[in-house]
């Protein structure tokens, strides 16, 4: 339940900074700390003033390439300081997936980087390099030096029987070229030569959640991201309180037709918002209000007021989001748009 009351699990209030009512930030890394190689503006300072104000970080990524000591030196080469104990990724969720079914000493196919050979051997398993070594699970991770002899071994070794996880399942991930293919394309064409589907260790699923509650001892954990469809579904699904954040690829757009798997609990323009209270939304037949500004349906959809302008866009979200739970669509809010130039 929401400082104000309300039982509505989205675009709650919080009287007082998220920084001092949550003890760890479970944080997204690409698109809310740095986009690419450059820092995000003011995303150092405003993690540097969250832990002052006493909540703990963990940096928690899809990304199974990389060790986590090589993700924290990243970090603090921007300006974030980060140990390897802070960063949580989900090759280390999908060595204990493995580790907790098979136990100790399982002999694990692993096609990957050698960063995810490494962290499947710190979790007590026995990396292999062959089917032919009759491995009791394959862990599958992306690697841009992954050849067809490393699929086709994961894929025979699936298809005699052996436990498949993978890392995560993003069909793409960004380059200076575009979209280029992601983890979920390769785990894709071991799925169709083996005809299984994998356990997924990655955002949104569970195991990567887990994992970083686990390492981190969280008992009140806030996920903090910029994806509807990994960081905010993944948050909903492992009932923990999310903040999302416009730094990323989220635009207003697709927030605005967000199901509810997809809505956060709090929104803020920037990890600025870990220091801040969440205001209130009032949501009742004259249409949503939250700070100084109203939204209403008068015909068209009408966005008034004045002051912050995610303030405006916590009251459009509410009143487009009562209204898909309505079975109702707003249609008409191209307009109101231009007025809040977030996202």
């Amino acid at each position: 339940m929401s400082d104000d009351g309300s039982e509505r699990p989205w675009l709650r209030a919080c009287a007082q900074p998220l920084a001092t009512r949550y003890d760890v930030a479970l944080l997204d890394l690409d698109g809310v700390v740095y986009i690419g190689a450059q820092p995000i503006a003011g995303a150092a300072q405003a993690l540097a003033n969250a832990r002052a104000a006493g909540m703990r970080l963990a940096f928690v990524t899809n990304n199974a390439s990389r060790d986590p000591a090589t993700v924290a030196e990243h970090l603090v080469e921007l300006g974030v300081p980060a140990t390897p104990d802070e960063v949580v990724t989900s090759a280390q969720a999908a060595a204990t997936v493995v580790r907790d079914r098979l136990g100790e000493g399982a002999t694990v196919l692993v096609t990957g980087s050698p960063a995810l050979r490494a962290i499947v051997a710190a979790a007590g398993l026995l990396p292999v390099s062959s089917a032919d070594d009759r491995p009791e699970a394959v862990v599958q991770g992306f690697w841009a030096d992954l050849t067809y002899q490393d699929l086709a071994e994961a894929a025979v070794a699936v298809r005699g029987g052996a436990l498949w996880v993978a890392t995560n399942v993003d069909a793409t991930l960004p380059s200076p070229r575009g979209l280029l293919p992601g983890n979920g394309s390769l785990v894709g064409v071991v799925a169709t030569a083996s005809g299984h589907k994998p356990i997924v260790a990655g955002k949104p699923e569970l195991p990567l959640h887990a994992e970083g509650v686990r390492r981190l001892d969280a008992k009140r954990p806030l996920v903090v991201g910029d994806r509807l469809d990994t960081d905010i579904e993944g948050a909903n699904a492992a009932q923990t309180d999310s903040l999302l954040v416009m730094t990323g690829v989220t635009t207003v757009a697709e927030l605005l037709g967000a199901p509810e798997e997809h809505r956060p609990t709090y929104l803020a323009c920037d990890l600025v918002g870990l220091l801040e209270p969440q205001p209130e939304v009032v949501l009742d037949d004259q249409g949503a209000r939250c700070g100084g500004w109203v939204a209403r349906r008068a015909g068209a959809v009408e966005l008034v007021g004045d002051g912050p302008a995610v303030d405006g866009l916590r009251a459009l979200l509410a009143l487009a989001w009562a209204a898909d739970d309505a079975g109702e669509e707003l249609t008409d809010v191209t307009q109101v748009l231009a007025r809040l130039e977030i996202g």
